[in-house]
């Protein structure tokens, strides 16, 4: 495959992608020449300079866009997802360079710093002139305590400063982990002596600081912003940092970069710095490994652990990931026992993997069954988009009702024609799926190659009609398992073949006295 790196990226990285594909280095391409090329290639990775436009993404051929880094704000995800691209991000490997940064400028803004380095290189020795303060004992504000906002918090607690921050998103667990105390939005403006931003920039947090939010804060706050710029309203911070409200402010980063012209570069009272959150060399290395990792997983079909459009969330990443292949094959099994429309998916979590999130479980059967349906690519991404379209009604069950197994994965589908199948599986020696019911029937199946199921009653020379039909044809059978309800009651076969079963062979089982159902299943 063709991919295509827009922005510098560490070298570490460009070999790492060179090694399984074809790699093109081509940055500072204006907006009309990289529309002009996109669609020659299957991934695109970018860091912050390249505006992945609606436009560009709809002249494109790409399954992955790359951000090597946290923001998605120069990617336009909507229509990426509309179109089946996966977007994903390294927001890991950079996650200590900005922490510290962070820090660094919250010291910087606590006794000037730069402005005294510049005094004393101008010939000056004003000491009085540069009374700055302790951050022990004074009060951090956290808005957003995601992975760089949770490492300032332990790092600054560690200093002796007690730490609140408002995050919506962050349950009261997490934040008694980090011995940080939770509070709203405007307690935070009103008691923080400090105060450092580390959400995302959405419509929601588009200047979250602004006017009113300032004007709650208390006299002589200092503020922070290493994250994205446009969080906080530069306007109304200069307006602040003008009237003594504030105190002083750090930003490494600006609504508009460079931020030529603006106001803030003449106060002495900002410190500003070129977006260095991620300058150092081992971010530059990990982020450029990472998002290479993860964008050669995304092109083989893999799951990815930071797909910004898929709903697999990093820290719940590792819990379900063995499950994935196991819950996608589960619902390509099922789909092919089915007749008729599909009306109904549902999927129980049994034992230990229903205390998982396994929402992401239940998108890979999803994936599964519609990857047997639709002429349209299905993807982690889209498939979600595919069955809302279809009126297909999705149930996700959690038991903690154990049967013969630790964990069991069920996926039912019922369809229009009132052919209903329910098919089981769980893991063996922790990573190998194999299915171990069809219906009420115990079974042991491997999830993969071509298979014949057969429900039939059991009785003497059913099953050796079957095999004989097959070896009549040429069809060799790798491997054989029955699960009955009792001697001469039902059963369910299920027949490993080295080869698949054609049509009119088919047909014939089905002739067989005995039997009720035969299929064909190729996973």
């Amino acid at each position: 495959m063709r991919i295509l790196v827009s922005d510098p990226l560490s070298q570490a990285g460009v070999d790492l992608l060179k090694r399984e594909h074809d790699v093109d280095v081509i940055t500072d391409l204006l907006p009309e020449q990289f529309v002009s090329i996109i669609g020659d290639y299957d991934a695109l990775i970018v860091r912050s300079g390249t505006k992945v436009t609606k436009d560009a993404i709809e002249a494109s051929n790409l399954k992955v866009i790359g951000r090597a880094g946290v923001g998605v704000d120069n990617i336009d995800v909507e229509a990426a997802t509309a179109k089946g691209i996966i977007v994903i991000n390294a927001p890991e490997g950079n996650m200590i360079s900005a922490a510290e940064h962070t820090i660094s400028l919250m010291m910087a803004l606590s006794r000037s710093i730069p402005q005294a380095s510049v005094s004393v290189r101008n010939g000056e020795w004003e000491r009085s002139r540069f009374l700055g303060v302790e951050v022990f004992g004074k009060t951090l504000g956290v808005l957003g305590l995601g992975r760089i906002g949770a490492e300032v918090a332990k790092r600054m607690r560690a200093l002796g400063m007690n730490v609140i921050a408002y995050d919506p998103f962050i349950t009261v667990e997490r934040a008694k982990e980090l011995r940080v105390d939770l509070a709203s939005l405007d307690e935070v403006l009103a008691k923080s002596d400090f105060i450092t931003v580390h959400t995302p920039l959405t419509k929601d947090t588009y200047h979250l600081i602004g006017k009113p939010q300032i004007a709650k804060m208390r006299d002589g706050v200092r503020i922070l912003n290493v994250a994205r710029g446009g969080i906080i309203d530069e306007e109304a911070l200069y307006e602040g940092l003008k009237s003594g409200k504030i105190a002083g402010a750090a930003l490494d980063v600006f609504e508009r970069e460079p931020p030529t012209g603006s106001p803030l570069l003449a106060l002495d009272t900002c410190i500003v710095t070129p977006h260095l959150g991620a300058s150092t060399v081992e971010a530059q290395i990990n982020v450029a490994v990472a998002i290479a990792e993860q964008t050669l997983g995304a092109l083989k079909g893999e799951p990815v652990r930071n797909a910004v459009n898929v709903p697999i969330r990093a820290e719940t990443f590792g819990a379900v990931r063995s499950y994935m292949p196991l819950s996608e094959q589960l619902g390509k099994f099922c789909i092919q026992l089915v007749e008729g429309q599909i009306r109904g998916i549902e999927v129980t979590y049994t034992g230990e993997v229903g205390q998982c999130d396994v929402h992401p479980l239940t998108i890979a059967v999803l994936k599964g069954v519609l990857d047997r349906v639709l002429e349209s690519p299905v993807n982690f991404v889209n498939a979600q988009m595919f069955a809302k379209k279809r009126g297909i009604r999705i149930t996700e069950t959690k038991t903690e009702r154990l049967e013969d197994f630790q964990s069991l994965i069920t996926v039912r589908i019922d369809s229009d024609k009132g052919d209903d199948w329910s098919v089981s599986g769980t893991l063996f020696l922790g990573d190998q799926p194999r299915i171990v019911k069809i219906g009420d029937y115990h079974v042991d199946a491997e999830t993969q190659g071509s298979m014949l199921i057969t429900s039939h009653i059991d009785k003497p020379g059913v099953i050796g009609k079957v095999g004989t039909l097959l070896g009549n044809n040429n069809i060799n059978i790798a491997g054989m398992n029955v699960g009955r309800d009792k001697v001469r009651g039902g059963a369910v076969m299920v027949l490993a073949l080295d080869d698949p079963i054609q049509d009119e062979v088919l047909a014939q089982i089905r002739e067989i006295n005995g039997i009720s159902v035969a299929k064909a299943v190729v996973l």
